[in-house]
């Protein structure tokens, strides 16, 4: 049965809101910058927050607010994945979680692989730890990105302890596959390294592609693994704060029960209220939709882009809502959403910020109406006219 591909709000009452999306630029310019989507709230999310607003249920977040249990019964059905709620804590966002974890598996210096072009955020939160970046940027077959093993089998021969991964990969949208991850635990393990897995896209991942939880992909990766995971991108909840550290060892299990309990207590209520219903069967119609409304989006974007900017090279993406689109054949220097902002009065996500590897390039947000994204497309190939 086809799913009826959900519909993002008009433009009018985007507008409305005041978030970063709508609140950083001016009204002149057509935001596709930063990872929010402009699709209404999920029923059920709706409805559940209302409940608290109405209650006056405002307060501080219980120890068990029933995300843990949540979200094992959404990996269940939507990866077949196991997971157990007693393996799982809380925190404020994914990113916290990843600091956190940082700080109890590696010592102040050492080094951590970011797989580059990589979500910026990345760069900042190993120092943030105590530790160094080292990039090992992924492999362009010229038809997929891909992890190079061998080239992180180096630097953990040379010493580096963990390795942040994205899975699915943000910018580019790769959803990593089952034997890659695999041997990525195998290349760790040998090393006595970790992986950290940021697996906050997984739930966008679409049609003809298939995500692998990190710790579901061997035994091994079970055992050296850490993901963390959050509604926050899929529902459209950065605001509210929460995300989960899951684990599937009894030795990973004891280094994130040993996080202070102050990391916990920085779940939002609210955040844990919108997770527990987001990760509800309730909400899995709404979310169908939405990944309808993103795959037809993706394919548009590939005919908007060979219409309005030829030359411009964008592989559609496995899973989430963000482009990957190398611009340098038009010429426009290093960062050309610089260009595109001033002129076209259009805000991509700046390249170079995601690494060497995006000089040239932006990032778009492709989670909006087809009329939007149509219209910013072609103001920008108003500049190449």
């Amino acid at each position: 049965m086809s799913v009826v591909p959900l519909q993002a709000l008009p433009i009018e009452q985007l507008r409305q809101r005041s978030s970063t999306k709508w609140r950083k630029y001016g009204d002149d310019v057509l935001p596709f910058f930063v990872a929010e989507t402009d699709y209404p709230a999920a029923p059920a999310i709706t409805e559940a927050l209302s409940r608290a607003v109405a209650l006056g249920d405002t307060g501080y977040t219980p120890p068990d607010p029933g995300v843990a249990a949540a979200y094992a019964e959404f990996a269940e059905r939507r990866f077949g994945w196991h997971v157990d709620p007693a393996r799982v804590r809380t925190t404020c966002d994914v990113m916290m979680g990843i600091v956190e974890i940082l700080r109890r598996v590696t010592e102040p210096g050492d080094r951590v692989i970011v797989t580059t072009p990589v979500y910026p955020p990345f760069f900042e939160c190993v120092p943030e730890a105590g530790a160094v970046v080292e990039r090992v940027p992924l492999l362009d077959t010229g038809t997929e990105w891909r992890l190079d093993l061998g080239a992180i089998e180096a630097s953990l021969a040379a010493g580096a302890r963990a390795i942040l991964l994205c899975n699915p990969h943000n910018p580019t949208g790769t959803v990593h596959a089952r034997e890659t991850l695999a041997q990525l635990a195998d290349l760790a393990a040998a090393h006595g390294a970790v992986v950290i897995s940021d697996e906050i896209h997984a739930p966008l991942t679409h049609r003809g592609s298939h995500f692998t939880p990190f710790l579901d992909a061997s035994p091994v990766a079970a055992r050296i693994g850490y993901a963390v995971v959050s509604a926050s991108k899929a529902f459209n909840l950065a605001g509210l704060k929460c995300a989960l550290m899951v684990t599937a060892d009894d030795a990973t299990s004891r280094v994130v029960r040993s996080l202070p309990d102050e990391v916990e207590w920085r779940t939002g209520l609210f955040g844990a209220i919108a997770a527990v219903a987001a990760f509800s069967p309730a909400s899995d119609p709404w979310l169908d939709a939405q990944l309808a409304a993103l795959d037809e989006n993706r394919e548009l974007l590939s005919s908007l882009l060979a219409e309005h900017l030829p030359g411009a090279r964008y592989r559609i993406p496995d899973a989430g809502f963000l482009a990957w689109v190398d611009l340098r054949s038009l010429g426009w220097g290093d960062n050309p959403a610089v260009k595109i902002r001033r002129e076209a009065k259009v805000a991509f996500h700046l390249g170079p910020y995601f690494g060497e590897e995006g000089r040239g390039h932006v990032r778009i947000n492709f989670g909006c109406a087809p009329e939007l994204l149509a219209e910013a497309l072609a103001r920008v190939g108003s500049l190449v006219r």
